[in-house]
């Protein structure tokens, strides 16, 4: 299904002109679909009567189901529901002088890590490139400040769909302007499309969700560790940082009385004291986000900075996440289809229709 934003610029121009329009038509729209970033009503520059026109013959893929607004008002979610049923989520955190997009490459997952609620749904199929590039488009069209971050953190894991995923990098990089640093995949720990990423030319940000310094403890959390154990992870992301110059983030959601304790940071310190690349490694720990299927709580704040300053003694720079949007479900590892989409964060969010 052609859909609106899954066109490339030459592919636009090439169906305006077959339908006996000028060529400027073709730049007037692109220019204001991804120079601009307006929603195409808004595109004033093309007459009213065209712009109807392709409303209807360049539909957009994503129908909204709800938007939520979290009580900072500067996180929202987005639940969409593509033409065949499928759901997926897309979270935009503002900032003052900046946007992040938080974008899901398929709907569900098939990683099955416990703690996490689209892993706990399962996996429906893989997102394509328009469905990827209109999530951050949609969500700008939601933003007074421009977008200039994207993550592959929502639903799905993108190096498991990565011909579709590569193509959204490419064009975010060279339609909306994105700078390639700004971009990052996180993975759960996929060694081909890592050593794959490695290859490619443009320098992206690489996230490797560890959660555990042992395989037999990550096993228990992230089912993949049994197919790529963390030695094999560890080199691909070392073959990662070598070939980009690049420091490659570790995520590690930290859950009480499971992987927080100080000789597990003892352990992780001593695995990634020495990793390669530009500044070493950083671990990102990140409390755990409650979900419906998981029983876990996150650490106290001072367990977290405990575990923190023992991975910086040797030599690893760590921080804690503050986590956003929890109260709306829109927090790291939160995210999966849903209808009623009920709270487990509590907080005075709003839902808009």
């Amino acid at each position: 299904m052609t859909t609106r934003y899954s066109l490339t610029r030459s592919e636009l121009e090439e169906l305006l002109t077959g339908a006996g329009e000028p060529r400027y038509r073709a730049v007037q729209l692109w220019e204001g679909l991804y120079g601009a970033r307006l929603p195409l009503a808004e595109v004033t520059a093309l007459p009213r009567a065209l712009r109807d026109r392709l409303a209807a013959e360049l539909p957009e893929a994503l129908r909204v189901v709800t938007r939520q607004i979290a009580a900072d008002e500067m996180t929202s979610k987005w639940l969409w529901e593509c033409p065949d049923g499928a759901q997926v989520e897309t979270v935009l955190m503002r900032y003052p002088d900046r946007a992040t997009v938080c974008v899901s490459s398929q709907a569900g997952c098939a990683m099955g890590c416990t703690f996490c609620a689209t892993g706990q749904e399962g996996f429906e199929r893989h997102l394509d490139t328009g469905e990827i590039v209109e999530q951050v488009l949609r969500a700008q069209h939601g933003s007074p400040q421009r977008v200039g971050n994207v993550v592959f953190m929502g639903m799905g894991e993108p190096l498991a769909n990565y011909e579709p995923v590569w193509g959204a990098i490419e064009r975010f990089h060279a339609d909306l302007d994105i700078s390639a640093r700004r971009i990052t995949v996180s993975t759960v720990g996929v060694v081909p499309g890592i050593r794959r990423l490695a290859a490619e030319e443009l320098p992206v940000t690489l996230a490797v969700s560890l959660h555990a310094p042992t395989d037999a403890e990550r096993e228990a959390l992230v089912p993949l560790n049994r197919r790529y154990p963390i030695a094999e992870v560890l080199d691909a992301a070392a073959d990662f940082a070598g070939a980009k110059g690049r420091r490659v983030t570790f995520e590690y959601a930290c859950i009480r009385g499971v992987n927080d304790s100080m000789a597990q940071a003892e352990t992780l310190g001593r695995l990634l004291g020495h990793f390669p690349g530009a500044g070493g490694a950083h671990v990102n720990l990140i409390p755990l986000n409650p979900t419906g299927e998981f029983g876990g709580t996150a650490p106290a704040p001072a367990r977290l900075q405990a575990f923190a300053n023992r991975l910086r003694a040797h030599g690893v720079t760590a921080t804690v996440r503050r986590n956003r949007g929890t109260d709306i479900d829109a927090a790291c590892g939160q995210l999966r289809s849903r209808v009623a989409m009920p709270r487990v964060g509590g907080g005075s969010a709003r839902m808009d229709p």
